[in-house]
């Protein structure tokens, strides 16, 4: 038995205060002013029959299966476009509606393929379910007409070839019904305008771009159109060769940080597509390409599915057993803190872990190894965005949720690309500005969201990177002194004396626009535009990046965002807030979980007497009160000969982390490395255990989005190595003598929540109830605080902080005369382990440099061309895109394939307060070049190696005996 699609009931209600009372099939029905016929009859329980209509699009009445009679009115007008009134009388099922719909859907099956039993969608397809509902029994035309040399829809579209370029879904315009779903998909879901009909009449069918294939048209892949299509026009590729699937789990997305929620349908244990999940609260049933299509990595040959172990890295690989591989590396790690002392070993949590599994890493690390050495790679993303809420708002989190978007009127975008690195995200703020919105950006690159269908943005403020403090500063400059502070929030809301200072600050002469302009290259007029639109326009929201916290200002920029938000009271309401978009899937939640060295899970410091005692009684261990070891401290205290051991779960820091050449020179030198991974990464060229993960399908959990939503990761099929992540963990704490005594992952977040008082209400039962839940969650608030802030801050009283701009060590010189910066693409995802191994690498197969044409003819270098980029800290080789994207000055690349040597090249510069790296300000040279770069040369050798080292003779060496 096949499982349907999604059942759509027209329109959704408007939201009103009023209500209309109807009678419909002689029911009295009492639904909210505004809402459609057809959806007060599914309310009533009463199904009309439909084609063109689905609840996540706006009414269309092209199909006229949905008519209906209605008392007085003349005709059989569409139940989905029209709107209930009080009174009304609204008929469903007569003789003559049964007539009428039996007629209509006759001409659409004259004009359709009659191969039901071959079809892809047979069991899912809702024109073979419509006709079944209005009782279709015979074709009076199709084929009789065609015989008679009368043309129809089926003969002209069938002479077009199905068109299969879209590595995902195929389009066979034979079996377009011309319903327009796809096309109203693309335009009101997505925001992309992709797709149109083409041609009249019998020529009539749906066209990508100008009569072009999928993949030459502006078509981003999300998949709206295939969930929008009633047949198997648009068909996933999978469902082709797979079949119908049998059952559903419902689970979440592992990649960006927005969180979409999946309905993963199966057959068996294997996947047949993943169906973005109607009920999902963060995506409300769309997707992104990666979400959508690119979930094969799972099962990717590459896995690796045995533990291995090797006593030198030039050694081949050792499959073992899992107890053998756990039993070495915890005699490892006691044989280094027995000779090097208990500093001297540490741990990393991942952002692509759930909160469970990483919560038990940093407790293995703080119970078990007995030290405060573990951080995350929030370390190198979001760490300032912890620091500067914390120190002005009181969380370390953001304020709102993604819907807050939609009554938005001024959105302020800041080093963050959403529509590439939180695509569904991306879509919804692209629908609030076709609604009306005004979008100001501050990045130094023209990002798409610039300039898009129906909108364009009301200022793009083309900054300097390194600058963002600078051009803050401005924007409060102006604030300030024209008058356009809320007086009453802040007097009722702020501190007053950290306020004075703070206005005193902005006010001086030098934050200026005319006096920032030749700092930031951004005109003093529009500086001054855009603050009073932000201070002005309405409900203000700023929405940042990456872009923000990778500088070595990046703590300051996020307070001097905050600063904003207070002064102009854009603060604990919808539609306003500061929210940092969160790269990866969990980095929200790996930071919650206390994978920072110096606080225990929920934010609060180690050195705090009450905190400790509170986890060295639930854990029955003394813990220390001092601050454990960072990344980069770690990295310096390997190579010093004082750290000698790592357990590396789910991250690649050889090739995520900044000045490659320095982090692999501290891998090198440890006696130790333990990597958990799925794959052989970047990391583990330099391990000597290696314990397999599992994916996202292969495990249960939760995972914490942007907006601070916990959802739940269900397993799908069995982990192909034997165990989940959090298994491996409670294996290697008990082989180091510290039992944890865990039976599922529902009882570790039982002891979370215990622990934790931003999570006390939160329950694997609750999540099961409600869906998802934002914390804090606790007596206060029972199902969750979708809104921050909103009656008073956390922390009291909201502190203003002045914010210094301090230009960046990293300078520009005659040697290094362009700055580099760094961001992601759509379809690529973090270090591309998982997205390089799916059909995605057919849009972005390589890491490419974005250069200005003038900057690119200074050099001689023309676009698809070999440019070697140098810095200060290395040098790589990269393929030329000449682009007007990109200012004069600056140029930018990905940092998605290993090959490439994107942070070979950045510097180990790093934020003052968090050593979060400044990946956006490296100076550098770019020139043509005929060869690759010394890195590259050793890199090609270390992977050749490495496969050699893991399949000598084709296959794993066995352990000797």
């Amino acid at each position: 038995m096949s499982l349907p699609r999604e059942i759509d009931f027209g329109t959704p209600a408007r939201e009103s205060g009023q209500t209309v009372t109807l009678s419909i099939d002689g029911i009295e029905v009492t639904v909210p002013a505004g809402t459609s016929v057809m959806r007060a009859a599914q309310e009533s329980g009463t199904a009309i029959p439909k084609l063109c209509a689905t609840d996540s699009l706006e009414p269309w009445g092209s199909c006229r299966l949905c008519m209906v009679e209605i008392e007085g009115r003349r005709g059989y007008p569409a139940s989905c476009t029209t709107p209930v009134e009080p009174g009304m009388v609204v008929r469903t099922q007569t003789t003559k509606l049964a007539e009428l719909r039996r007629g209509v859907m006759e001409l659409y099956i004259s004009d359709h393929p009659l191969d039901c039993l071959t079809c892809s969608a047979n069991g899912n397809c809702e024109l073979q379910d419509m006709a079944g509902v209005v009782g279709l029994r015979e074709v009076r035309y199709g084929e009789a007409s065609r015989a008679q040399g009368n043309a129809n829809h089926f003969d002209a579209a069938s002479r077009a070839p199905i068109d299969t370029s879209n590595p995902y879904f195929a389009y066979d315009a034979s079996k377009c019904i011309v319903c327009n779903r796809c096309v109203r998909a693309c335009e009101e879901t997505q925001g992309t305008f992709a797709l149109t009909i083409s041609g009249r009449g019998f020529d009539s069918r749906v066209s990508p771009g100008q009569d072009q294939s999928f993949m030459a048209s502006e078509c981003v892949s999300c998949g709206a159109c295939v969930q929008a299509c009633p047949t198997a026009t648009l068909m996933e590729k999978s469902v082709i060769d797979k079949g119908q699937a049998e059952r559903s789990v419902v689970t979440t997305c592992a990649y960006c940080g927005v969180g979409c929620s999946f309905k993963a349908e199966m057959k068996g244990t294997e996947v047949v597509r993943m169906v973005p999940n109607k009920d999902g609260h963060a995506n409300h049933g769309h997707a992104c390409v990666k979400g959508r299509f690119a979930w094969g990595y799972a099962t990717h040959p590459d896995r690796i599915t045995t533990p291995m172990i090797r006593k030198r890295i030039d050694q081949p690989w050792q499959k073992v057993s899992w107890d053998e591989a756990i039993q070495y590396a915890a005699s490892e790690f006691r044989r280094i803190q027995a000779q090097h002392g208990r500093e001297s070993i540490g741990g990393i949590t991942s952002s692509r872990c759930t909160n469970e599994e990483t919560y038990l890493v940093q407790k293995l690390v703080r119970a078990a190894f007995g030290n405060n050495n573990v951080d995350t790679c929030a370390r190198v993303c979001h760490s300032p965005t912890g620091y500067g809420l914390k120190q002005t708002l009181g969380e370390s989190a953001g304020t709102q949720t993604f819907d807050s978007v939609m009554q938005a009127d001024v959105i302020m975008v800041i080093g963050a690309n959403p529509t590439d690195g939180h695509p569904v995200f991306g879509s919804q703020l692209k629908r609030r500005l076709r609604q009306g919105a005004k979008l100001i950006v501050a990045d130094p690159r023209a990002i798409d969201l610039i300039k898009g269908p129906h909108y364009r943005a009301a200022h793009h403020l083309k900054l300097r990177p390194g600058t963002n403090v600078a051009l803050a500063n401005a924007l409060a400059h102006v604030i300030v002194t024209e008058g356009l502070v809320d007086e009453a929030f802040v007097a009722e809301r702020c501190e007053a004396a950290s306020f004075a200072m703070w206005r005193e600050f902005v006010a001086r002469p030098e934050h200026s626009p005319e006096a920032s302009a030749a700092i930031t290259a951004v005109p003093a007029d529009a500086v001054r535009a855009a603050a009073r639109l932000y201070a002005t326009g309405g409900n203000a929201a700023i929405y940042y990046g990456l872009g923000v916290t990778e500088h070595s200002q990046g703590s300051t920029m996020v307070m001097a965002i905050a600063n904003l938000a207070m002064a102009t009271g854009n603060v604990g309401r919808l539609g306003v807030g500061v929210n940092p978009l969160r790269g990866q899937n969990n980095v929200q939640g790996s930071c919650d979980m206390g994978s920072f060295p110096h606080e225990l899970p929920g934010y609060r410091h180690v050195s705090d007497a009450t905190t400790r005692g509170l986890f060295e009684r639930a854990w029955g261990v003394t813990l220390d009160p001092e601050p454990g070891l960072r990344i980069p401290n770690m990295f310096e205290a390997a190579l010093d000969g004082s750290f000698k051991g790592l357990y590396c779960e789910g991250e690649d820091i050889a090739q995520s982390d900044p000045n490659t050449q320095h982090v692999e020179a501290a891998l090198a030198a440890m006696e130790c490395v333990v990597v958990q991974d799925i794959f052989l990464n970047e990391t583990a060229k330099f391990a000597h255990v290696f314990l397999p993960g599992a994916s996202f399908l292969e495990k249960n959990g939760t995972f914490t989005n942007a907006e601070r939503r916990i959802s739940r990761v269900r397993k799908v099929m069995p982990p192909l190595a034997g165990k989940e992540d959090w298994e491996v963990t409670v294996a290697l704490a008990e082989a180091l003598g510290y039992p944890m005594s865990y039976a599922q992952p529902s009882e570790i977040m039982d002891e979370i929540a215990r622990l934790t008082p931003s999570f006390h209400g939160v329950s694997y039962d609750k999540l099961e109830r409600l869906g998802s839940i934002q914390w804090p969650c606790n007596d206060d608030a029972p199902e969750g605080t979708p809104i921050m802030h909103v009656d008073g801050f956390v922390r009291g009283k909201g502190r203003f902080m002045p914010t210094q701009y301090v230009a960046t060590e990293e300078k520009v010189t005659r040697r290094f005369p362009l700055i580099l910066t760094t961001g992601r693409i759509l379809s690529q995802y973090n270090v591309g382990a998982q997205t390089r191994r799916t059909a995605n690498v057919a849009w972005h197969a390589e890491d490419r440099l974005e250069i200005h044409p003038v900057d690119a003819e200074d050099r001689g270098i023309e676009n698809g061309a070999w440019v070697g980029i140098a810095s200060r800290a290395g040098e790589t080789v990269l393929r030329a895109t000449v682009t007007e994207r990109m200012q004069p000055g600056v140029v930018y690349t990905t940092f998605h394939f290993p090959e490439s040597g994107a942070n070979v090249i950045t510097t180990d510069n790093s934020d003052w307060a968090t050593n979060c790296p400044e990946y956006k300000v490296t100076a550098v040279e770019v020139m043509p070049v005929t060869v690759p770069s010394a890195w590259q040369e050793r890199h090609r050798r270390q992977s050749r190696r490495q496969a050699d080292l893991l399949k000598p003779d084709g296959a794993l060496q066995d352990a000797p005996a």
